[in-house]
């Protein structure tokens, strides 16, 4: 006759739905299903040497959960604190490494333009940090601040004098703004730039298309068939683009398409046209301000800060453009390219929306506080 537990398990209602639904769990980890399970067979009378042979666990397993339910209930059934393995390298060693990491190679002495954790030990080891430590360590504790020494993007730092007046209200014509006043119903913002040196390679042998287990494949070899200029205007509150293309980018293709957008409706009739642009040489400086505004008296040119196209939304456009028509490349001559981008170009109108765009006055003010750190110092 099998022994019976001192232990004896009496369940709730509520225990009972509880560990019913972790033993039916199949996101649960399997150790709580495997205790729920113990706790569940227990209940109903079956011993711990039954429990073990119908669960596959040894009797000690079915024995400990069965005592640590009956002593603690469902807090029992989780895993007790465990000291662990004690640290190897001391907090100092890993916050130094971290520091190191945190340093461009060059600011301390070491010849690399940039970290990798194999070079991280090693310099730590060098240093007298540590007397030995593996690059996959180093690695985890990257890993744990998300620290990426081995990356890096580029960036420009804002040289414009006026960048903060500028951009602001640049921004503040995105908010349908103007001098502190709203524009009004027959006021409208446009984006405006040039996308350059678009390329008509045709391919030596055409594309594969994609199969199963293959993806689509291109010739590698091309012929070049010319390149021409892109120039689009993009309406920020409609979603609308009016483009063109030319041989090249200037001050005449730039007035072309100033021309197409200012005799279209609804910016013919209007009442005044923002034209924000950079400061490329198409529509850079007064000059190009003052030529605007006499040729078309309803239209203001307003320019971005120096290096600032990123504030431009018609450069988002762009990208579109340039991951939807014009990569991978592949047009027989500069008709079929000229002929692609105006269809994309209609396409898109037909159901584009506007730019769900975040960077207001607030983050304007944020970046400046961040720039003002890394101004450079003057002697």
């Amino acid at each position: 006759m099998a022994m019976q537990s001192p232990y004896r398990v009496v369940l709730t209602d509520a225990d009972r739905r509880e560990l019913t639904a972790r033993a039916r769990s199949e996101r649960a980890a399997y150790r709580e299903v495997l205790r729920a399970r113990i706790v569940l067979a227990a209940a109903d009378g079956t011993t711990n040497a039954a429990i073990a042979d119908r669960l596959g666990v040894c009797v000690d397993t079915a024995r400990k959960w069965r005592a640590r339910f009956c002593a603690r209930g469902l807090p029992g059934l989780a895993d007790r604190p465990r000291p662990g393995r004690q640290r190897v390298f001391a907090a100092t060693a890993e916050a130094e490494v971290k520091a190191l990491a945190c340093a461009l190679p060059a600011e301390t002495g070491v010849p690399l333009a940039r970290w990798s954790c194999a070079e991280l030990a090693a310099e730590a080891v060098v240093r007298g940090v540590v007397e030995a430590i593996s690059p996959s360590t180093v690695g985890r504790w990257l890993a744990a601040d998300a620290i990426r020494p081995w990356r890096h993007r580029s960036w420009i730092f804002p040289r414009d004098p006026d960048f903060g007046v500028k951009a602001g209200r640049v921004l503040d014509l995105y908010d349908r703004t103007w001098q502190g006043q709203p524009l009004g119903a027959d006021e409208y913002v446009l984006c405006a730039d040039e996308k350059t040196q678009l390329q008509a390679l045709s391919r030596r042998h055409p594309d594969l298309p994609p199969a199963p287990e293959r993806i689509r494949r291109q010739e590698f070899e091309y012929r070049r068939g010319g390149t021409l200029a892109y120039l689009a205007a993009y309406d920020v509150h409609a979603a609308r683009v009016l483009g063109r293309t030319a041989p090249t980018t200037g001050i005449a293709p730039f007035a072309e398409l100033v021309a197409q957008v200012m005799s279209t409706e609804p910016y013919a009739s209007a009442a005044r046209v923002f034209w924000i642009v950079d400061n490329g040489s198409s529509h850079q400086g007064p000059h190009a301000v003052l030529r605007m505004r006499t040729t078309w008296p309803t239209a203001e040119l307003i320019h971005l800060p120096i290096h600032a196209s990123w504030l431009n939304q018609v450069e988002i456009f762009f990208s579109i453009v340039q991951r939807k028509v014009i990569k991978p490349t592949d047009f027989a001559d500069l008709d079929e390219l000229t002929e692609r981008l105006l269809a994309f170009q209609h396409r898109y109108n037909t159901t584009a929306e506007p730019f769900d765009w975040h960077f207001g006055r607030k983050s304007l003010d944020r970046l400046l506080e961040r720039l003002a750190i890394h101004e450079p110092q003057t002697a």
